[in-house]
């Protein structure tokens, strides 16, 4: 069996997720959202969908944007 790098859980059914810059090993998806997704540059929240971006900054709305002074960025067009 494998733990998960997240929780230690040692479980027979876990799976390894492996990105560009990072990998790891998880026992849920939970865990492996919180060891790998982005964090939004102004509330912290896990970014679990697209984001949006602006000047390599990652948020998960348009309005975490503009809580740092982003004025461009909109949720929707």
């Amino acid at each position: 069996m494998a733990t998960c790098d997240t929780c230690g859980n040692d479980y027979d059914k876990t799976f390894t997720v492996t990105a560009p810059d990072a990998s790891g090993t998880f026992d849920s998806f939970e865990c492996a959202a919180q060891a790998m997704a982005p964090e939004c540059g102004h509330c912290g929240c896990r970014i679990l969908g697209h984001g949006v971006e602006a000047e390599g900054r990652i948020f998960c709305c348009a309005h975490c944007a503009r809580g740092v002074g982003e004025r461009d960025l909109v949720d929707r067009a």
